[in-house]
């Protein structure tokens, strides 16, 4: 009785233990797949949906080119993403703002990279198709950012002072 016991308990503990294998092995796999696709924000070739979570998040990534120089069409990066919802459904959308940290861990994969390549150097043809198309890898890491330097601000740009605004609005007033 005791040695039927045991092989039972060893029975049902074994295939507890398969079933948690099947079980994780599932959910690995349907944890680590990628989909990227195109997703327009303006024009054609603009955006880039990366859906890097089971639900259908991920990040939307902005593409821009630099056309400074009127020969060259090259990327310009923009490490922060939009955050993407419904990346798994019929009608993806992207709102707000997602981690820096998830536009490296996206820009890090191969695959990302090459689709980059393909859409930002269609973009380049249609904003710039007497250019010549020049690649620039993407940065892989928060080190290796550059800031976009924008013209400086003239004090015509400025707003005025809200303070010495409201005086002048009540002065105005005062008179009439």
């Amino acid at each position: 009785m005791t040695c039927q016991r045991g092989i039972e308990l060893m029975e049902r503990v074994l295939t507890m233990v398969v079933m948690a294998g099947l079980l994780s092995a599932c959910a690995q796999k349907k944890a680590t797949t990628w989909k990227i696709f195109p997703l327009q924000r303006n024009t054609p070739h603009d955006g880039l949906a990366v859906v890097s979570q089971p639900d259908g998040y991920g990040v939307h990534l902005y593409l821009e080119t630099d056309t400074s120089d009127p020969a060259v069409c090259a990327p310009r990066w923009l490490p922060d993403p939009a955050r993407l919802f419904n990346g798994n459904g019929s009608a993806p959308f992207s709102s707000g703002l997602a981690p820096r940290s998830e536009f490296f861990a996206a820009v890090n994969r191969r695959e990302v990279r090459n689709t980059l390549k393909q859409e930002l150097e269609a973009l380049c043809k249609l904003r710039a198709p007497q250019a010549r198309w020049q690649w620039l890898e993407p940065p892989l890491k928060p080190s290796e950012l550059t800031p976009v330097s924008l013209p400086a601000l003239e004090y015509p740009d400025l707003l005025t002072d809200p303070v010495e605004e409201k005086e002048r609005e009540d002065k105005l007033l005062k008179e009439n």
